[in-house]
């Protein structure tokens, strides 16, 4: 979205460690076990290099030697059994504690999601969402994971060689630790310059992903305007995209193995030319008398075990490069702040379904110029029906979403049986106003579980009377499987008129004191939306309900209809009144009319 979002200035890893939670204890169980198997390691060639050195000093006859061969081959064999068996439980801990994590951040981030207004929504795109809820939080699991176990292991294996290495010769260490600074100042520069590449490629990834989600949604519009090669165009340079910054941050982050392997190698090779010339000659290190094979051996080993910890540390400092970005995108959603929340002491009962608006003036954003709705005054009484007419563009879906608090009115307030809709409790006031939205969604299940979204509880005799109000009843006993009948993902396998009437019997299941339908029944024929207005009137007379329509025949029988142009009411009355006072409502009355007419004809 052209939009920019701010990140909270909480930082990145605090908002993400809520999550770990219950994976505490195996989160600080991995490091000891992971310090353990490090200290091993370092130590078994220590003992190796005390061996071969009491077998040049006793001779590998002798008794002495025998002896000091079997105790530090043994006290070998128990460091190597210790590292393994720690590094096997630090692996089981590891796992455990990174995916409940993943989990954990899973559930918080759809958890905060679902508690987002409208307005916080628009913040982000679907794609994006989706995006962050998989391959980012993916990505932290992988991290976090490694940050457990090798990120650990590694600095503490890297110092245990470096200390070791001095005991054993502080001259010959400098060596090593001469290199450290060099190598860090590399990847520090390599990071700065890559971090960029990776900020771009999660942007691309969440058009990549938007792409896949329009097409696939869709796929019936895609392929009744043989729109096929062209979609097909759009994802693969969608996925170039992807590919070609991917590419030029792995032709950088290539560069770590070659550069560390360098300095390690000359690191090696002066190692193994001053550890010669101390054997040699004597004199010149005749402080460090007794330096030998066992001496130089030690040496190397510590030199191949910093030279796996820095290989282990180029791959954290691959996954971090990328993690880090993710991590920056996940707590975008989980510091985000709902724009709209409900009071502590929210009002739990609304007396009745009457609507108030006072001077209200609405914009979706702050910085916008123009009010999508101004001068809003209007008042609908309990158990009225109301009926909204407008062209597209004229704020009739903005108008009806400000009275169940999908967005708060920007100037002015919203009244719902009398009391402020900021003072009500978010669930009890959505529970009371009952919204069937233009786009109809149902989701993948049976009918009945369709339906007892609207309430969970539900017997099959109060959905068989919601789907009778609704006109559903009929048409869904002729499934073979009648209510039990399964609804694909997206409602696929039934018409948009059949969809349309299913969520209006949803709907109606809240028995709620306002029902809204913003162009419901827009996919049903005529006799049809008649009959579930007449059962509107008959059934539920004491629920306020408010229709938005393109027909005037959904609404003349409303007791006030609403005409709505540029976001303001530029006519309220009966339908008889509006005939004689508004020009518009009149000349669509008379279009749609004399359309009919001329169909009746041409019959």
């Amino acid at each position: 979205m052209s939009k920019k979002i701010k990140t909270n200035k909480t930082g990145l890893v605090r908002p993400l460690l809520k999550s770990v939670r219950e994976y505490k204890k195996p989160s600080l169980i991995t490091p000891i076990f992971m310090a353990i198997e490090a200290l091993c390691e370092c130590l078994i060639p220590f003992f190796m290099a005390t061996m071969i050195t009491s077998i040049d000093k006793e001779g590998i006859t002798a008794n002495a030697a025998m002896q000091n061969i079997l105790l530090y081959g043994g006290i070998m064999i128990l460091l190597a059994g210790l590292s393994l068996t720690s590094g096997v439980l630090a692996g089981r801990f590891a796992a455990t504690a990174s995916c409940g994590f993943a989990k954990n951040l899973r559930h918080d981030l759809f958890y905060k999601v679902q508690k987002f207004s409208f307005s916080n929504v628009d913040k982000f795109s679907t794609s994006s969402l989706v995006t962050r809820l998989t391959t980012d939080v993916t990505n932290v699991q992988q991290s976090y994971q490694m940050c457990l176990r090798i990120v650990i292991r590694v600095p503490l294996q890297f110092l245990f060689a470096i200390i070791m290495s001095f005991v054993i010769n502080p001259r010959l260490a400098w060596i090593f630790l001469a290199i450290v600074p060099v190598l860090a100042l590399i990847l520090i520069a390599i990071m700065r310059y890559v971090m960029p590449f990776f900020r771009k490629i999660f942007k691309k990834y969440d058009a990549l992903n938007n792409s896949v989600q329009e097409n696939v949604g869709g796929i019936r519009v895609v392929k009744s305007f043989v729109r096929e090669e062209y979609e097909t165009e759009k994802f693969e340079k969608a996925a170039g995209e992807v590919r070609n910054d991917f590419t030029k941050a792995e032709k950088i982050l290539a560069l770590n193995n070659p550069i560390m392997t360098l300095f390690i190698n000359v690191a090696a090779v002066l190692i193994a030319f001053f550890s010669v010339y101390a054997i040699v000659d004597k004199s010149y290190w005749a402080a460090y008398d007794g330096f030998g094979a066992g001496q130089l051996s030690a040496l190397i080993s510590y030199g191949i075990q910093m030279l796996s910890c820095l290989m282990m540390f180029s791959m954290i400092f691959v996954m971090l490069s990328m993690s880090i970005e993710s991590a920056r995108r996940i707590s975008e959603v989980l510091t985000q702040e709902s724009d709209i929340v409900s009071p502590k002491e929210g009002v739990t009962e609304v007396k009745d379904g009457s609507i108030r608006f006072e001077n209200v003036n609405f914009k979706y954003f702050e910085k916008a110029d123009n009010y999508a709705l101004s001068d809003i005054d209007l008042t609908i009484n309990s158990g009225e029906t109301v009926g909204i007419l407008g062209g597209t563009g004229s704020s009739k879906t903005t108008l009806i979403q400000l009275i169940p608090r999908l967005y708060d009115a920007t100037e002015g307030e919203v009244y719902v049986g009398g009391v402020n809709v900021k003072d009500y409790d978010l669930d009890v006031l959505r529970k009371e106003v009952s919204i069937v939205l233009q786009k109809n969604v149902l989701f993948l299940g049976t009918i009945k579980e369709n339906l007892r979204w609207g309430d969970e509880n539900a017997t099959d005799e109060e959905l068989e009377r919601v789907c009778k109000l609704a006109q559903a009843d009929e048409f869904i006993r002729a499934f073979p499987d009648g209510y039990d009948t399964h609804i694909e993902a997206g409602g696929t396998n039934v018409s948009g008129g059949q969809k349309q009437r299913l969520c209006i019997a949803r709907a109606l299941l809240r028995k709620p004191k306002v029902l809204i339908l913003d162009d419901s029944t827009s996919a049903v024929d005529t006799k049809t939306d008649a009959l579930i207005r007449h059962a509107f009137k008959e059934e539920i007379p004491d629920t306020t309900k408010i229709i938005i329509a393109q027909r005037v025949s959904s609404v003349e029988h409303a007791d006030k209809i609403l005409v709505l142009d540029g976001g303001k009411i530029i006519a309220c009355g009966n339908h008889a009144t509006l005939m004689e006072s508004s020009d518009i409502y009149r000349e669509i009355y008379e279009a749609q009319t004399k359309g009919k007419q001329t169909e009746g004809g041409e019959a």
